[in-house]
């Protein structure tokens, strides 16, 4: 098989969730596919992240603003390739391609009711474009792969895909998020002592920001730890005017907000958090969930979408409306060694049910049943 993969984004410096996501799979195709020949379609960027191996082609092409690198750049050069088929990899896909597509569909958030509260000119431009491209690609895909049972039955309840045309692969997580039994000091550059509560947070309303950071002071007023929060990736007037609105400053001096934590920091500032706060409105995944678990760091997760499929049946699942629900297990957590103990091993034990290997082998079993059916029908 000759296949293209689109991974536009890997090579630039500050990474996000489909980023590593595509970067895992190519990595792990590496290893597990000596046999088929890729051709991975990437913009310029700084952080060479995966390169060529005899049967793995890393091709840079153009640059500059996305839609036209997808709509133009991109299938302009497949179409000199001879693809059997191109995996777009990030919700979106060439309008125009005569190449056999298989579209990973990560979430159909672009299509549900935007919160008008969000002011990200990134992330309005984005699900403006999401809403253009998608509805006019979905009947040309071979396959949409999406990252959860639920989100499969969600994309199929709401846009009446066949589900014979679906196709459910979990994602995974690095190997290097596990235990770590000796001391590291790289949670210093971020925070000063351990045992803090770690959330991963933007301005996305999905995120809950302000209803944790509401838990947060709540927490704060009936601890009597008053344990720090590290927040990654915050924009400082964002987090002012939430303060500002909920009457909340009592958290201003507990907050450590650094900016940008690099992934292969992640490691150590989930082993040295006390907890991991994941308490999102909706994922259709949520990697940093099996981070956390990976390393034994208890997770409070939400109750809704994706989490309690990936969390599983033991995992702290909270309704992520309730503020009160979020600051009563953050509280039992530090008051109960037992259960503390307890959520230690539930995430030891289910992180172990996911890996980057399973998803290449089950994405190389996709593409093998694509070009058979494909073959079939010419």
């Amino acid at each position: 098989m000759r296949i293209g993969i689109e991974a536009q984004r890997i090579f630039r410096q500050n990474k996000h969730g489909m980023d590593y996501v595509v970067l895992q799979e190519i990595k792990e195709l590496q290893q597990i596919d000596t046999k088929n020949e890729y051709f991975v379609f990437v913009a310029p960027g700084e952080d060479r992240c995966v390169e060529d191996t005899k049967n793995f082609h890393i091709m840079e092409i153009g640059g500059g603003f996305y839609p036209l690198w997808e709509q133009y750049t991109l299938p302009k050069v497949a179409k000199r390739l001879n693809l059997d088929m191109l995996h777009c990899t990030s919700n979106t896909a060439p309008i125009r391609c005569n190449i056999p597509l298989i579209l990973t569909l990560h979430d159909i958030i672009f299509l549900e009711p935007r919160d008008k509260s969000n002011k990200s000119l990134y992330q309005n431009m984005g699900w403006q474009y999401r809403r253009l491209v998608v509805p006019r690609i979905l009947k040309k895909c071979r396959r949409i792969i999406t990252v959860s049972e639920f989100e499969k039955y969600h994309i199929i309840s709401t846009l009446g895909i066949p589900e014979q045309q679906m196709a459910m692969i979990y994602n995974g997580y690095n190997d290097w998020f596990k235990p770590l039994e000796e001391c590291h000091n790289v949670y210093k550059k971020y925070i000063d002592e351990p045992g803090y509560f770690f959330f991963l947070g933007n301005t996305d309303p999905k995120k809950n920001t302000e209803r944790t950071l509401i838990a947060y002071s709540k927490y704060l007023e009936k601890s009597e730890v008053k344990r720090k929060l590290l927040m990654a990736d915050l924009d400082k007037q964002y987090i002012d005017d939430i303060i500002s609105r909920n009457k909340i400053d009592n958290i201003r001096g507990n907050m450590i907000m650094p900016g940008y934590i690099v992934n292969s920091d992640l490691p150590y500032i989930y082993n040295n958090a006390f907890a991991f706060l994941y308490t999102s409105l909706r994922e259709s995944f949520g990697i940093p969930l099996l981070e956390a678990m990976a390393c034994g760091t208890p997770v409070i997760t939400s109750n809704t979408s994706s989490m309690p499929e990936i969390g599983g049946p033991d995992a702290i699942l909270v309704n992520p409306n309730h503020t009160e629900e979020i600051t009563e297990m953050m509280l039992r957590l530090e008051k109960d060694d037992e259960f503390y103990r307890k959520q230690e091993e539930v995430g030891l034990a289910r992180a172990k049910q996911f890996s980057w290997r399973h998803t290449a082998e089950q994405l190389l079993q996709l593409y093998e049943k694509v070009y058979r059916e494909i073959n079939q029908t010419n």
